[in-house]
């Protein structure tokens, strides 16, 4: 199966927040708990197979379920910390791999579980935003996936890279699940779960759908 193009994946937004299963943000931290979060979080970060994974909702997913203390019997200020440290390490992976690897994944022909046009847009990102890139990624999916590979294959300095992780790993994860704690403990978003969750994967592809509407104009002045 081809990894999903821009416009795929925006049709596709609304089914990873509502089903199938294996996506539902609840479904997998009722099912995995904590170890799952840190584990999904981590390949989403920085693994070739993490692009399709549900970042963004399952961590405004695990603030609800925390502030509702039903599932989740983790402080929030270890949840925080754990999941930002999940983040970083993930990205770290992605960059030593993109460093040991990269070249030879520009190289590599499109097949069932690569495609070039999804390291190819991480690639335009990361020479746009250069050095920031790398935090500004993280609430951009399928983008947060790739840029710390194309950092890697890139040879971006190892002490800048980090530096802009540890930023924009701290501030994705720490903000998105505070944001589902607090928001958590309104009567509205409780009784509204699934609304809000389909709500949070909209904005977060957002970014793709203005850039492919740009990419478009550009190919229209071209032509």
């Amino acid at each position: 199966m081809d990894l999903p193009n821009e416009r795929d994946f925006m049709l596709a937004a609304p089914v990873v927040a509502l089903g199938p299963t294996f996506l539902d943000p609840e479904w997998l931290i009722t099912t995995f708990g904590l170890i799952g979060i840190l584990a999904i979080v981590f390949a989403e970060s920085g693994l070739l197979i993490g692009f399709f994974l549900p970042g963004d909702s399952l961590l405004f997913t695990a603030g609800l379920l925390i502030a509702d203390g039903t599932y989740l019997k983790v402080p929030l200020w270890l949840m925080c910390l754990l999941v930002s440290i999940s983040a970083v390490a993930g990205d770290q992976f992605g960059y030593v791999f993109g460093r040991r690897f990269g070249p030879a994944l520009f190289r590599r022909p499109d097949s069932r579980l690569f495609k070039q046009e999804n390291l190819t847009r991480a690639q335009g990102f990361f020479d746009k935003y250069g050095a920031r890139s790398i935090l500004l990624a993280r609430f951009v999916p399928i983008v947060r996936t790739f840029t710390p590979i194309v950092a890697g294959a890139s040879h971006m300095h190892y002490r800048t890279f980090l530096t802009y992780n540890v930023v924009g790993g701290t501030l994705w994860g720490c903000g998105v699940t505070i944001l589902g704690y607090f928001l958590g403990q309104v009567a509205f978003v409780r009784s509204n779960i699934e609304l809000i969750l389909l709500g949070i994967v909209v904005l977060s592809v957002v970014p793709i759908g203005v850039e492919l509407l740009r990419k478009r104009r550009r190919d229209r002045s071209r032509s």
